[in-house]
């Protein structure tokens, strides 16, 4: 007949088991609105922590696998933020402050209340742009980056896009139907994506509601790029990109993706000391961060910092 553990073991079982699921904390903005994260891993462990940034409209849940992928050895803590507006964050009452300045000063307070001195920075999209912004104001935070489908010259066309749907799909009676919204949108920009997948990206799109399937972020968000001329160039961000020079960088790019050009990825990584690029076939602007050669990739490059 087989021991039961004792106390010890099974207090020790328990904490693994703890560490291996995600947990939510809320840290309270400088003007008071609380911002929401979820944490997986061990906040104890040798290993350098990564802080995950989601994209525009986007929240923590996006790194729910990958992160889940990054946690498993036991001795590295994950933490991915909802920025304001986001996910299980407050909405912000004036619209104006869905501004990456007043972004920025959230994740620093973020970083402050939790303790940590050094990170690696995970940066999906505009969570990429937090990125870059924290190696001009912060650079000795930054361990290492991984930029997922953003850099310094952003593509119109995608960026006009993107304005074209947050705060304006159709709100959907049920996630199968939710399900199809998203296959209509997205469908020509991921084509190679399971059932399955598109099921999760439903859910992380939208939530119950006291009158059904609401957004999980607020309409708003979108309010400040109301009036930007897309007709126009674009700013080019290659001086604020290039201050992630300090730390070893990984750039992911969607092979389809409308906001990160095959040329100006390639050649981020050529301007870098110590860069690596990784391109997802099938998948478009921002790729999904699911597929094991994505996960198997970053999981290679976050074990090469030591």
């Amino acid at each position: 007949m087989p021991r039961r553990p004792g106390k010890a073991a099974a207090s020790h079982l328990q904490l693994v088991d703890t560490l291996s699921e995600w947990r939510s904390h809320h840290v309270l903005a400088r003007d008071g609105l609380r911002l929401h994260l979820r944490e997986i891993g061990n906040r104890a462990g040798g290993d350098l922590p990564v802080i995950c940034l989601p994209g525009l409209s986007r929240n923590a849940d996006d790194f729910e696998v990958i992160g889940r992928a990054l946690a498993e050895t036991g001795d590295r803590w994950v933490i991915a933020l909802d920025s304001r507006g986001r996910g299980g964050s407050e909405y912000d009452p004036d619209w104006r402050r869905y501004d990456l300045q007043v972004e920025l000063d959230d994740l620093f307070n973020v970083i402050d209340a939790l303790g940590i001195g050094r990170a690696i920075f995970f940066g999906t999209s505009r969570g990429g742009l937090l990125t870059a912004l924290t190696a001009i104001t912060r650079p000795a935070v930054i361990a290492a980056s991984i930029l997922n489908d953003i850099g310094p010259i952003i593509e119109g066309r995608g960026l006009a896009r993107i304005r074209g749907y947050v705060g304006k799909l159709p709100r959907p009676k049920s996630f199968d139907e939710a399900t199809q919204v998203l296959r209509q949108v997205f469908g020509t920009h991921f084509t190679d994506m399971a059932p399955e997948a598109w099921a999760r990206f439903a859910r992380r799109t939208w939530k119950e509601g006291p009158k059904g399937l609401e957004p999980r972020y607020d309409p708003n968000l979108m309010r400040p790029l109301a009036e930007l001329d897309l007709e126009k160039p674009l700013p080019v961000l290659w001086t604020q990109f290039e201050t992630l020079a300090v730390a070893p960088m990984m750039v992911i790019r969607g092979e389809l993706s409308d906001i990160l050009g095959e040329q100006t990825a390639r050649e981020m990584v050529a301007r870098h000391p110590d860069a690596r690029l990784h391109e997802v076939p099938y998948q478009g602007h921002a790729p999904i961060l699911e597929d094991a050669p994505t996960i198997e990739a970053v999981r290679a490059f976050v074990a090469s910092l030591g």
